[in-house]
C-alpha cells in the first residue's frame, strides 16, 4: 500500500471521517478527482503545498489527510507545469512514490487520483504548522514577488503595501476610455495587432466599456485580437458582452474558442 497526503480545511475533517474526500478536484483534461503528495522521509517536502493552497484555499487551518492506496491503483504524476501541457503521465501508485522520491527537487510535483478517496482508505486525520512549504512558485524565496493584474490576489495580506513599494507598470489604473478609444483608431483598418492587443489590456481593467465600438475587432484577421478581446470584456456588465462572446464562440480558429470556453467558465 502506497501512502498520500491530502491536504484540506479543517472544516471537512468530521465529513471525511464519516464519507471520505470528494471527487471535486479538476486534474489534466478536465478529469475529476482528488490531488495528493506521497509521504516522503522529509516532513517539509511531504506538506510542501501547503502555504501555496492556503492563498487561494478556504478561510481557516489546513489538515493533513493521509490515505492509502493499493499499488496497483493507477494516478497521473507529474510537476504542475506539465499539467496545461498535458504532460502528466499515467503510472501506478507505487511508481509515482518512486519516481518523486528520486526526484533530486520534487517541489511543484503532483499525483492526481481521478476518482473519490472512500473512508475506508482514510488512514488518518491530523493538524499540521500552517507555515510548510513554499508560496507562487518553487524556489521563490528571495525573488521580488510579482505584482501585475495576472499575478497578485486582491485582499491577500500585504498585497497594497508590496504594490506600492514595487509598482508594476501594467498595473493601472487604465487610460480614459476615450484615449483608449483614440489609440485604437489611429492603429488603422483593420489595425496594428500589437496596439490593438496594448488597448485591449487596459480595456480589461475596467468594470464596464463601450462594447459597440470594440465589436468590430470581432472580425480582426489576427486571432490573439479576438481572443484578447474575450479577455477584455468578459467581466464587464455593459449590456452587449453576453452576445458579442456568442458570436466569438463559434470562432474560427480553436484557441479563440478556448479562451471564450475558459471566460464563461471563469
Amino acid at each position: 500500500m502506497a501512502m498520500f497526503v491530502h491536504l484540506t480545511s479543517a472544516a471537512n475533517a468530521p465529513r471525511i471521517r464519516r464519507a471520505g474526500i470528494r471527487a471535486d478536484s479538476w486534474g489534466q483534461g478536465g478529469a475529476r478527482g482528488v490531488y495528493c503528495f506521497p509521504v516522503l522521509p522529509s516532513y517539509t517536502l511531504t506538506h510542501q503545498w501547503l502555504r501555496e493552497l492556503a492563498r487561494f484555499g478556504p478561510k481557516g487551518a489546513l489538515v493533513a489527510v493521509h490515505i492509502r492506496l493499493d499499488d496497483d491503483q493507477e494516478v497521473l504524476a507529474g510537476h504542475y507545469g506539465d499539467r496545461a501541457r498535458g504532460a502528466q503521465r499515467p503510472v501506478s501508485a507505487a511508481e509515482a512514490v518512486r519516481r518523486i522520491g528520486a526526484q533530486a527537487d520534487p517541489r511543484g510535483w503532483e499525483v492526481f487520483l481521478s476518482r473519490a478517496v472512500g473512508a475506508r482508505e482514510v488512514h488518518r486525520i491530523r493538524a499540521v504548522p500552517q507555515v510548510s512549504g513554499w508560496r507562487y512558485v518553487p524556489g521563490a524565496h528571495g525573488t521580488r514577488p510579482c505584482t501585475c493584474a495576472g499575478c497578485r490576489v486582491v485582499g491577500e495580506y500585504g498585497s497594497r503595501r508590496l504594490r506600492e513599494r514595487h509598482p508594476h507598470p501594467l498595473d493601472g489604473p487604465p487610460p480614459p476610455t476615450r484615449v483608449l478609444l483614440a489609440r485604437i483608431a489611429a492603429a488603422g483598418d483593420p489595425g496594428d495587432p500589437a496596439e490593438l492587443r496594448a488597448a485591449l489590456h487596459w480595456f480589461g481593467l475596467r468594470r464596464r466599456g463601450p462594447v459597440d465600438r470594440l465589436a468590430r475587432l470581432a472580425s480582426h484577421p489576427d486571432p490573439e485580437v479576438r481572443a484578447d478581446l474575450v479577455w477584455a470584456v468578459r467581466r464587464w456588465s455593459t449590456p452587449g458582452v453576453a452576445e458579442l462572446l456568442d458570436g466569438l464562440a463559434d470562432d474560427p480558429h480553436r484557441d479563440v474558442r478556448e479562451v471564450v470556453a475558459m471566460a464563461r467558465a471563469d
